[in-house]
């Protein structure tokens, strides 16, 4: 069973800055990504990064706040989140998959961390 280990979350105000990351060290994906999941909200897909060639792919929600990036040598992505709405509030599931912009192709999974703005 390959494990997604997740860090980072926390509390933060509207307008902070926080940066999650996200290592899968088993196994080589054709992607990873972020999704996130709010209190009776399903569960989105946020952003995500192709492990060759590191083409990105983002949630209009988070474009131009959010940047994801990946370290091969670590078989690490992260996702740094800048000017955080209250919005962005939400359990944030590390990913991977076989297909970049499908999220339905994500079938292994993190355990979750939270991120909290508050005003």
């Amino acid at each position: 069973q390959v494990s997604l280990v997740e860090s980072g979350g926390g509390w933060v105000q509207v307008g902070g800055s926080l940066s999650l990351s996200c290592t899968a060290p088993e196994r080589d994906f054709y992607a990873m990504g972020w999704f996130r999941q709010a209190p009776g909200s399903a569960r989105t897909l946020v952003a995500a990064v192709a492990w060759s060639g590191g083409l990105t792919h983002y949630a209009d929600s988070v474009k131009g706040r959010f940047t994801i990036s990946r370290d091969t040598s670590k078989k690490a992505i992260y996702l740094r989140m800048d000017n955080l709405k209250l919005e962005d509030t939400a359990t944030y599931y590390c990913a991977a998959g076989d297909r970049l912009y499908d999220p339905g192709a994500y079938d292994t999974w993190g355990q979750g961390t939270q991120v909290n703005v508050s005003s």
